[in-house]
C-alpha cells in the first residue's frame, strides 16, 4: 500500500510539472509579450513587471506566499503539499519557459525570428503582433489546458482563490460575484497601466477561453447524455431501452401541469453514440413524446466510470475506520 501511494504521488507530481510547463508556455509565449492577461495574480505580475522589469514568474510566486499565509490566518483554509508544489512550479514555469531562458540553455539558439516590435519596444513572442487575435486564442487555450492538467493531478496555482474567499467571507456575496469583482479590478488595472482600452476586450476573451479549456482539460468533454422522456407510452419505451440499448432507466412520478393527469417521466443516461438510436426508438413508439437531452460530465454508478476530481488527500482504510469510530462515540 505504501509503495502504491508513493507511485501515485510521483505520478501526480509529474502531472503537475507537465501542466505547469504548458501553463508557462501560454503566459510566456503568447500573453505576457502583448500585455494580455485573463486577470488573476498573473495580471498583477504583469503590472509589476512593467514598472520594475522583474520576472513575471518570480513576482507571481512572491505574491502567492503572503496569500497562502493570509488564507491560513483569516480563513483557516489549509493546502496540501501538492497545492503548494503546484503553486511553486507553475509560477517558476512562467520564467523557465520564457524565450530568454530557453535561449540561455540553448533550446532557441537564435531569437531573431521571435523578436518583434510592439508599441515601439522589442518583445519576444512566438507570433507576430499582426496575429494578436491568434496569440490571444493560442495563449488562452494553452493556459487553460495547463491549468486543467494541474487540477486533474490535484494541484493548485494559488492566485485569486484566496482573495475571492476573503471577499465572500467579509461581504457575504456569492463566489461567482466575488470572482467577477476581483478579476475585473485586476483587468482594469492592467488596462490603466498599459493605457490600452483594447486590453479589456483581450482580457475577457482570454478569461472566457481559458476557463472553458480548464474545464475540458480537468474534467474532459461531456461524453454522456442525460435523456428525459415524457410519454404516455413510458412503460413500453422503458422495456425497449432495456432490450435494445441495454441501458438502465429511472421512472419519476409526475403530474401534467396542463391537464393534471398523472405521468411517468423516464430518465436514461447513455453514451453519445446511443442518442440517435434512443431518440429513434422513442419516436417510433410515441411520435408525440417530449424528449429533453442534457450534457452529462460525470456519472457514478454501475456501468459508468466516474471522472470526478478529488482534490483532497485520499484516506487510508485505518483513517476511515478511525473516523467511523469517532463518529460512533460522538453519537453515543
Amino acid at each position: 500500500m505504501k509503495k502504491a501511494l508513493e507511485r501515485l504521488d510521483y505520478k501526480q507530481m509529474l502531472g503537475i510539472v507537465f501542466g505547469s510547463l504548458i501553463y508557462g508556455i501560454g503566459y510566456s509565449w503568447f500573453l505576457v509579450p502583448y500585455q494580455m492577461s485573463p486577470g488573476g495574480v498573473g495580471g498583477i505580475a504583469q503590472i509589476l513587471n512593467h514598472f520594475f522589469s522583474l520576472p513575471v514568474g518570480m513576482i507571481s510566486l512572491s505574491m502567492n506566499v503572503p496569500l497562502f499565509i493570509i488564507s491560513f490566518l483569516m480563513i483557516g483554509k489549509t493546502f496540501g503539499a501538492r497545492s503548494i508544489f503546484g503553486m511553486i512550479v507553475s509560477a517558476l514555469s512562467i520564467d523557465l519557459m520564457s524565450f530568454p531562458f530557453l535561449h540561455k540553455i540553448g533550446i532557441f539558439p537564435d531569437l531573431a525570428p521571435y523578436t518583434h516590435q510592439f508599441h515601439g519596444q522589442d518583445v519576444l513572442a512566438l507570433l507576430h503582433p499582426d496575429d494578436m487575435l491568434l496569440s490571444a486564442i493560442a495563449g488562452s487555450v494553452t493556459l487553460g489546458i495547463g491549468l486543467g492538467i494541474i487540477f486533474r493531478f490535484r494541484g493548485s496555482t494559488g492566485g485569486t482563490d484566496i482573495p475571492v474567499a476573503l471577499v465572500k467571507q467579509k461581504t457575504g456575496i456569492s463566489v461567482g460575484s466575488a470572482y467577477w469583482v476581483i478579476e475585473t479590478l485586476i483587468i482594469l488595472a492592467v488596462c490603466i497601466t498599459f493605457q490600452d482600452p483594447k486590453l479589456l476586450i483581450w482580457a475577457y476573451i482570454n478569461l472566457f477561453i481559458s476557463t472553458k479549456m480548464t474545464d475540458i482539460a480537468s474534467e474532459g468533454l461531456p461524453y454522456l447524455k442525460g435523456v428525459y422522456i415524457i410519454s404516455t407510452e413510458a412503460i413500453q419505451i422503458k422495456n425497449e431501452i432495456y432490450e435494445k440499448l441495454n441501458r438502465g432507466v429511472t421512472i419519476f412520478k409526475a403530474k401534467s401541469g396542463w391537464s393534471g393527469r398523472d405521468l411517468n417521466v423516464l430518465l436514461c443516461v447513455c453514451n453519445r453514440r446511443q442518442v440517435g438510436p434512443l431518440t429513434d426508438l422513442v419516436k417510433s413508439i410515441d411520435p408525440d413524446s417530449f424528449v429533453i437531452l442534457n450534457d452529462v460530465y460525470d456519472v457514478m454508478g454501475y456501468g459508468f466510470k466516474s471522472r470526478v476530481l478529488n482534490l483532497q488527500d485520499e484516506k487510508t482504510i485505518e483513517q476511515i475506520h478511525a473516523d467511523l469510530e469517532a463518529a460512533k462515540q460522538i453519537h453515543d
